[in-house]
């Protein structure tokens, strides 16, 4: 995972002085309200790639989230990986360039658009959802290395603290 890649997914900031290595003060929430806001911003991905492909079905996921501090172990992510597939990489190209291009209008800032820097040189898009501060990395693998052409999401909420203590509910 690039550096780039790294700051988006934990939300690192350089600002000083910090209390945590996050840069910001998890909110308490629900675990699933936040699960529910992931499938949500996740259904939109899918919609917004605008291709008919297989999607895998895992949902959302709750995981323990490291801030750095006295906090780690009390801190909750919740984490919705899946991949499009099952199609060739012409309709995984146009997949991409429809999120490039409608992700702006469903709230989504583009951090970066480039490859990823793997020797294969795949596509990504780095993304932050500027109401939720959620984050997406969507890697086109385009299977140049003898596997299945698919399009790869990872999409992360920001850290917070369970409203119940822990991260089930």
């Amino acid at each position: 995972m690039g550096v780039v890649a790294l700051a988006l997914v934990t939300g690192c900031s350089s600002t000083q002085g910090s209390e945590n290595s996050l840069g910001y003060e998890p909110k308490s929430r629900s675990t699933e309200t936040v699960k529910s806001e992931v499938a949500k911003l996740s259904s939109g991905l899918v919609d917004a790639m605008r291709i008919k492909a297989k999607v895998t079905e895992p949902g959302p996921s709750v995981a323990p989230c490291d801030s750095g501090d006295s906090d780690s172990g009390k801190l909750y992510r919740v984490r919705h990986s899946w991949s499009a597939y099952g199609v060739g990489n012409d309709v995984l190209g146009k997949g991409m360039a429809n999120l490039r291009q409608s992700l702006p209008s469903q709230g989504w800032k583009i951090e970066k658009v480039g490859d990823d820097g793997s020797r294969n040189k795949n596509m990504q898009i780095l993304t932050v959802h500027e109401e939720t501060r959620s984050q997406a990395e969507i890697t086109w693998l385009k299977g140049l290395d003898g596997n299945e052409p698919l399009i790869e999401v990872n999409l992360y909420s920001r850290c917070f603290r369970s409203a119940s203590g822990s991260g089930q509910e």
